[in-house]
């Protein structure tokens, strides 16, 4: 584990002082949850990718930024989740920068990917501008801030319960290929000795796009749903972070009654909030039920790890933003590449995994498959670079043409994989104790 272990008297005496960790007992679990509206008002522009964002007139529930705490007494780490179709991982550091007892190394941002949210990437628009507003964004990275201070304030002794499953019911599919999708579920959840839920947190693939950009409709999507259902029904803080989610395993809203091509399976979609409560609500009901059973564990291990990794960069799309988007992302011109933190964080008996992008579906299905069934794959989580595709997917259809184009590279899956999997060969579980 990383960090120094520190006797409870230090931690009194020096609860003002700058410390990494909250100053909980060696080997007694605590956990703390906190969050941030983050909706504008008034409301802007909503983004569903590259290209002008859509002007919205109207909101459905609200944007969050929503932080979860966890210490074992050695070790103290926070996972954060936001409502935006991304957020880059210069955005991330200027979180980490504002908080002040946990190392910025030990702190995991991961966006949910709503399409009905402002543009968090400043998108370069090919007349020298951008396509955010550069205050809003200043509000996001502190209210972030401010809710990782609240729970790790707020964290007080637990147990932590981890469940993996099949979520049923009509959630997801795969837009390109129906069935080809992952349907296991993910929850950790943290219950106080009172027995009341501090947070529960489901990890899952999805695009929350059910309204999307173009209606006119601020919204965390199905996302909010998800998270208000949990809640209403065990208390505490309820987080989403997004799986192997890319190319293209989206809400399933198919109105199955209205086909508009049978031939290549497509149908209509229905778009309206009342779909949003009704898949948000299904994966709440789901996520209840695959963790009402999990064994308590009132001593779990907390250890993180990470690693820098170069990605190439053989998108000109991408490179457009890294290069001119106003954020000012880190990137090397010389060797056309950027560098992304890619983490695995043993938390009980979840290992989590980072991706800094949307992973295909088959990249995460290999991975969990190498790695074991209590696998958790954050998406979109410490970086937002597009699409990772596996080489022999790279270009190979039609249909793979636009996720090829908006990814960073051929090698990226590859390169992705085997670093990840390297990690996880590097790094024996923690012992329980």
């Amino acid at each position: 584990m990383i960090g120094a272990r520190r006797p409870l008297l230090a931690a009194w005496c020096l609860a003002a002082v700058l410390v990494a960790s909250p100053g909980a007992p060696a080997g007694e679990f605590r956990a703390g949850a906190a969050t941030r509206v983050i909706t504008p008002d008034p409301l802007l522009p909503v983004s569903g990718g590259m290209g002008a964002p859509k002007p919205a007139t109207e909101r459905r529930g609200d944007l969050t930024v929503r932080a979860f705490v966890a210490s074992d007494g050695d070790e103290t780490v926070a996972i954060v989740a936001i409502d935006v179709l991304g957020f880059p991982g210069v955005l991330a550091d200027r979180v980490r920068a504002l908080v002040r007892r946990i190392p910025p190394e030990r702190i995991v941002i991961g966006a949910s990917h709503t399409h009905s949210a402002p543009d968090c990437y400043a998108f370069p628009d090919g007349r020298g501008g951008h396509t955010a507003d550069l205050d809003w964004i200043d509000l996001v990275v502190r209210r972030a801030a401010e809710a990782i201070h609240e729970a790790e304030e707020a964290a007080r002794p637990a147990v932590l319960r981890v469940a993996t499953g099949e979520a049923r019911g009509r959630i997801a599919y795969n837009y390109y290929a129906p069935d080809l999708y992952d349907r296991r579920m993910g929850v950790i959840q943290a219950v106080g000795t009172d027995g009341a839920t501090i947070a529960t947190l489901v990890n899952y693939a999805i695009h929350p796009e059910v309204i999307g950009a173009g209606r006119g409709i601020l919204s965390p999507d199905c996302i909010g749903p998800l998270v208000d259902g949990v809640e209403a029904r065990v208390g505490g803080v309820a987080l989403f972070i997004n799986g192997a989610q890319g190319g293209m395993v989206t809400a399933d809203n198919r109105d199955l009654d209205a086909p508009s091509d049978p031939v290549r399976g497509y149908w209509k979609d229905v778009g309206t909030w009342e779909e949003c409560q009704r898949i948000g609500g299904t994966m709440a009901e789901e996520a209840l039920r695959i963790v009402a059973d999990a064994e308590a564990d009132p001593s779990p291990a907390v250890s993180l790890h990470h690693r820098d990794v170069v990605f190439p960069v053989e998108s000109d799309d991408l490179w457009g933003v890294v290069c001119h988007s106003p954020l000012g992302y880190p990137h090397d011109e010389a060797t056309r590449t950027i560098t992304s933190r890619l983490v695995l964080l043993d938390l009980g008996a979840a290992r989590i995994l980072t991706i800094p992008g949307e992973a295909l579906p088959n990249v995460g299905a290999y991975l969990k498959r190498k790695t074991g069934d209590q696998t958790f794959l954050f998406g979109l989580t410490n970086d937002a670079f597009g699409y990772i595709l596996a080489e022999v997917d790279f270009l190979a259809f039609p249909r793979y043409q636009y996720v090829s184009r908006v990814s960073l590279g051929e090698r990226t899956g590859t390169i992705l994989v085997d670093n990840l999997l390297e990690m996880v060969r590097e790094t024996p579980r923690p012992a329980a104790d």
